[in-house]
């Protein structure tokens, strides 16, 4: 992802077309989900990444992993992370993650 689309918020990428989806996203998600104290920010952030990987989201990946460097995960951690899930999730969903992290981790 962009640094442009990395620094704009919901609201600014997609709130003229989805207007509705672009507020849930700012004030519920990233408001009151990510914020809730009883998951740290960076095991939030492994638990996205690995959730994204899992279900073959692709597009909203290199977004989080980049959420997840500024949480305190680690390049070997995220690279782990993708290599434990080719045997949960499947290899295809793995090499597909695999390619974004590259790009995510080499864009930096």
């Amino acid at each position: 992802m962009s640094e442009e689309n990395r620094t704009q918020g919901p609201r600014q990428l997609f709130g003229d077309l989805a207007p509705a989806l672009a507020g849930y996203s700012e004030d519920v998600l990233f408001g009151q989900v990510w914020e809730d104290p009883d998951l740290s920010a960076r095991d939030r952030s492994l638990v996205t990444v690995a959730s994204l990987i899992t279900s073959g989201s692709t597009d909203q990946l290199a977004f989080h992993l980049g959420k997840a460097r500024e949480n305190g995960v680690s390049d070997k951690e995220l690279i782990a992370t993708v290599t434990h899930l080719a045997f949960y999730a499947g290899w295809p969903k793995a090499m597909s993650a695999l390619t974004v992290t590259r790009s995510a981790l080499t864009d930096e």
